[in-house]
């Protein structure tokens, strides 16, 4: 093995580094949309560029923000638009633009070209990494807003009911910069719902405090509102524009580990409402974050899988047990529906909300690892709501060996979606409708559901 160091004697030059190319400025003409809420560009000389804050067809100077000589691309800003698109609009919100707030991608866009960003992406992943064009995934090749969502050019829904603030060294509160732990300070935040933004987060100083999380609950009156110190920092007194619960927040100290929450006063959950149903998520435990998303999901997905009097059905990744209720009222007595959930406290938390439910039962730990213990070797239905990363190959073969005769999977990433439907393919399973959501607007984020069927024999 060679030596970690030259040896002393050694006369060889020292290597030296790449040169930063941040802040170097090229003119281009911006090229088509791409996953992650930029565009492609390329320079005079052909190195690829990904520009935020431009449209496709636009000519703009763009500024590299990382990359080095040897980069295989370069991350930019547009930070002047020479020939602009008809789909640009004045962003609305104050606090956007070339190294402001990291929160929304698309402000600049109008809300129907936004959609038309989307459905380009969720095309190009479809096709690049499944081999499927729009009509071979059952899809009409559009991105439907949420009921309520679609609004004039130059106006923003107010749709996010869980926002997490940053605070600065000062106490501000403010949102992470884009791809940076600096902090932009807002004084109010367009996308967040009104029960969010009523609570007057913006508003106050938050000494000795790293973060602040406002939740407030749909269907209830229920506000919420999680602290974690900083290390070593006393926690704030709140005083709030609205009655509001408090939780104190102790980050995991080792790796996969879930935070700690302790109850300063008011309820240690909130009460969301959804699918003819309450359900009581605990301690800033997952929810969908857009306020017409749970029931958005839950019709769709019923719509895909059609349950049957008696089925066995299986919810994956199954959270606060959303999906399970579900299934639960349409499978019957002589039905059942097994939940799998690797969350401890969203086990708990779908325990408590599904407790009536006698043919229900919550398991706790990974997909993967809880499926062979089970000792379940056939399925009717299944619903997946994998994490961002997606199932995986190992999961998706353990799904199909179940034979279910419909697959359910509620996808927040067109690639992994894209990824695990060419395993499904593999297993025998193909696209029976893929519909997508804008359910994050402002974002390049979306939702999609993709309902899978046995392949036809010899296909």
């Amino acid at each position: 093995m060679p030596p970690a160091t030259p040896p002393a004697e050694s006369s060889a030059a020292p290597e030296t580094a790449p040169a930063s190319l941040a802040g170097q400025e090229y003119e281009v003409e911006i090229g088509p949309v791409a996953h992650g809420g930029h565009c492609v560009a390329r320079t005079g000389e052909g190195r690829v560029l990904f520009v935020r804050h431009a449209l496709p067809g636009e000519r703009v100077v763009a500024r590299v923000t990382e990359g080095h000589e040897d980069s295989r691309f370069l991350r930019a800003d547009a930070v002047e638009i020479l020939d602009s698109s008809k789909d640009r609009v004045e962003a609305p919100c104050p606090f956007v633009g070339p190294g402001r707030c990291g929160g929304c991608d698309w402000q600049h866009a109008a809300p129907g070209a936004q959609r038309r960003l989307k459905a380009a992406v969720l095309a190009e992943q479809l096709q690049r990494l499944a081999g499927l064009t729009a009509e071979e995934a059952g899809w009409d090749g559009t991105v439907e807003p949420a009921p309520g969502d679609k609004v004039p050019r130059g106006e923003v829904p107010a749709w996010r009911t869980r926002v997490q603030y940053a605070v600065d060294a000062s106490g501000r509160a403010g949102l992470r910069r884009h791809r940076s732990h600096e902090i932009e300070v807002v004084d109010r935040c367009l996308i967040a719902a009104p029960g969010v933004s009523e609570l007057g987060i913006e508003k106050r100083a938050w000494p000795q405090t790293a973060s602040v999380e406002a939740v407030a609950a749909t269907g209830s009156g229920d506000r919420q509102v999680l602290i974690t110190p900083r290390p070593d920092g006393r926690l704030p007194l709140v005083e709030l524009d609205r009655p509001v619960s408090v939780l104190r927040v102790e980050e995991p100290r080792g790796q996969g580990g879930e935070r700690t929450v302790h109850r300063v006063h008011g309820r240690p959950y909130v009460r969301e409402r959804a699918a003819e149903r309450t359900w009581r998520i605990g301690a800033g435990g997952f929810w969908q974050v857009h306020h017409q998303a749970a029931d958005l999901l839950v019709r769709t997905v019923m719509t895909g899988l059609t349950p049957h009097k008696g089925d066995m059905a299986l919810d994956l990744y199954c959270g606060a047990g959303l999906f399970a209720g579900a299934l639960a009222d349409r499978v019957g007595e002589k039905g059942a529906v097994l939940g799998v959930e690797a969350s401890k406290r969203a086990v708990e938390d779908a325990r408590h909300n599904l407790a009536d439910c006698d043919r229900v039962r919550i398991e706790h730990g990974t997909v993967e690892k809880v499926l062979p213990r089970t000792g379940i070797t056939e399925a009717d239905i299944v619903v997946l709501d994998p994490p961002r990363s997606g199932a995986g190959k190992k999961t998706v073969r353990q799904i199909a060996a179940l034979g279910p005769r419909r697959i359910a999977y509620v996808a927040c990433d067109p690639a992994a979606l894209a990824r695990d439907l060419a395993y499904f393919r593999a297993e025998g399973y193909v696209p029976h409708f893929t519909k997508a959501f804008d359910l994050f607007p402002m974002t390049h984020h979306m939702e999609c559901v993709a309902v899978l069927k046995p392949a036809p024999k010899g296909s």
